[in-house]
């Protein structure tokens, strides 16, 4: 039961990340500020490769930085690496063992950029070759499915743009992510019944965008995880590029739709899915709109700034992919082919 345990972790993890973390985060922004960077050049696999797609929104938007996001295998296999002039170089790793990913880092030190570690073992190779680390507190994870360390990640994604910025409020915001986060897990019984009902899903496809587009990755990648159905994630635009083909009558489509700048976007993509293709929708929202249209539906607290969304819309996702791998008879603790800790090259 540990991933079950870790998954309502997650807002006292996030409480303690919020507190004992503050005075370092606005340390390390500080020295960030004092350099003429032009982007962000950031490594990540697996999970942590979702974190630094939210990053790629939360830091071009708030922080005016471009997010590139790395090919390791420049650095490695084809010891290429580009030019990384004026980048801050980001490692994002759970476990900051992947010798891909330190060999970025080592890169940007040796062409003279700062480097940033975030991980949750801040003695591992990667914080140990980086110029600063954020230890972002998750504890002992014992799952092999990331759960509170991906949480944790953003997190610390969210306090580094904070206080790169100057807006009071939206570290007010960002204080309110746990409480919002042990409301949303509070629907924990109503989750586990909507999983249910797609205990014989072998596939479906999962919908975000803007800032959700980390979330609709992550979700996917849980289901591949642990409950082995081919999940594909798509931005909404990109789904109208070709896949929606693949849609007929009751093919399910998850999608992660919290009010926003591109919620407008998604509900009309929802509602040609429900009405023309008479798509099996399972919804995560806040707006009533978009609930109205799903056979199954999750309902986020109100008024959730749209830039913290991904830090709760991913909880109600893991929760639904423990309960559908219970559902389908499958290993929570112990899913096949994979490890907790992947070091790839």
């Amino acid at each position: 039961m540990s991933l079950y345990k870790e998954i309502f972790e997650q807002p006292a993890v996030m409480q303690n990340l919020l507190t004992v973390q503050k005075d370092k985060i606005t340390d390390i922004a500080r020295e960030i500020s004092k350099r003429d960077l032009n982007y962000v050049f950031l490594a990540a696999r697996g999970t942590s490769d979702n974190a630094g797609r939210y990053a790629n929104y939360l830091w071009g938007a708030y922080n005016g930085l471009p997010v590139a996001l790395a090919t390791p295998s420049l650095f490695t296999y084809y010891q290429t690496p580009p030019r990384l002039k004026n980048a801050l170089v980001v490692g994002v790793s759970q476990s900051g063992q992947s010798p891909d990913i330190v060999s970025v880092i080592a890169e940007g030190k040796k062409q003279g950029c700062l480097t940033l570690a975030i991980t949750n073992e801040p003695e591992s190779p990667l914080a140990q070759e980086s110029d600063f680390v954020i230890d972002i507190h998750a504890g002992d994870e014992k799952a092999v499915a990331a759960t509170k360390t991906y949480t944790s990640e953003l997190m610390a994604l969210a306090m580094l743009s904070v206080a790169l910025g100057s807006d009071q409020s939206r570290e007010t915001e960002l204080n309110r992510v746990p409480a919002w986060a042990g409301q949303i897990l509070s629907l924990d019984e109503h989750i586990k019944n909507i999983a249910q009902r797609y205990r014989y899903m072998e596939r479906c496809v999962v919908l975000g965008r803007g800032y959700n587009y980390s979330t609709a990755f992550e979700w996917s990648l849980k289901l591949k995880e642990l409950t082995y159905v081919v999940a594909e994630p798509y931005s909404s635009a990109d789904f109208q590029h070709g896949p929606i083909a693949m849609v007929e009558s009751g093919f399910p489509v998850m999608a992660v739709a919290p009010g926003g700048k591109v919620f407008d976007s998604l509900m009309l993509m929802l509602t040609g899915l429900r009405i023309d293709h008479n798509a099996e929708l399972l919804i995560i929202s806040d707006q009533q709109s978009a609930l109205n249209l799903a056979q199954s539906s999750i309902l986020l607290p109100p008024d959730i700034p749209e830039w913290v969304t991904p830090l709760i819309t991913i909880l109600p996702a893991q929760l639904f992919c423990y309960h559908l791998t219970q559902a389908k008879g499958y290993s929570t603790e112990t899913p096949r082919s994979i490890r907790k800790v992947t070091e790839t090259h």
